[in-house]
């Protein structure tokens, strides 16, 4: 059985021309360019730093690691090496192997492409296939319906809303959408990834391929 130090051991992840790196402090210019493609700390819903806090971000993530509470990634452009925005485990239970996805945002100009449907791919494989995770589970605020249509287009479980939830950052309080997956479920979900990530595709703007819905 894979030991719970495992759940929260560095290691990095490729495929489809996605990489997920470790986060460390390196890639704090990284971060602070993709955040500002769309000026992205501008949205309530999400987590993202803004420039002048991204350091401290980074830091916050790395001492949540230390704890066994989280395990973050930068995502890179496997061919150009621009860090694409971030990604991490939370809520880590290895006693009940489970974990959630989330702390993930991206660069304005890469939303949509096939960034997200290969680092989720990355992801889910680390945590079944080689961690041995019964459950992966994801949480969203519940204003963030661009965010519960990516993760039902993976094939997640609405396993239904805790009202009252957790402050966001201007101190408003929000609900959150709770989604899971089971390992049983795994299989066919990643053929259903591998699938949309070989279909023909179109550029985007700034050369990342557009994912079709």
């Amino acid at each position: 059985m894979t030991s719970a130090a495992a759940f929260t051991a560095s290691v990095v992840l490729q495929a489809h021309g996605v990489r997920l790196e470790p986060l460390g402090m390196e890639h704090e210019a990284g971060l602070r360019a993709a955040a500002a493609d769309g000026e992205l700390w501008n949205l309530r819903i999400t987590s993202v730093p803004r420039p002048e806090d991204t350091a401290a971000y980074i830091a916050h993530a790395l001492e949540m690691q230390a704890r066994g509470e989280r395990l973050p990634w930068a995502v890179v452009d496997a061919t150009s090496g621009s860090v694409l925005g971030c990604t991490s485990y939370h809520d880590i239970l290895p006693a009940v192997r489970r974990l959630e996805i989330g702390w993930t945002w991206y660069a304005r100009s890469v939303q949509r492409s096939h960034v997200n449907t290969a680092a989720k791919l990355l992801l889910m494989q680390h945590a079944f296939d080689t961690l041995g995770c019964q459950v992966v589970g994801w949480r969203t605020d519940h204003l963030n319906t661009a965010s519960q249509r990516a993760i039902e287009r993976l094939g997640a479980h609405k396993d239904g809303v805790l009202r009252g939830h957790a402050l966001r950052r201007d101190g408003s309080v929000r609900d959150t959408v709770m989604y899971s997956l089971l390992a049983a479920e795994w299989p066919p979900v990643r053929a259903r990834l591998l699938e949309r990530l070989q279909q023909p595709s179109s550029p985007g703007p700034t050369g990342q391929r557009t994912m079709p819905c």
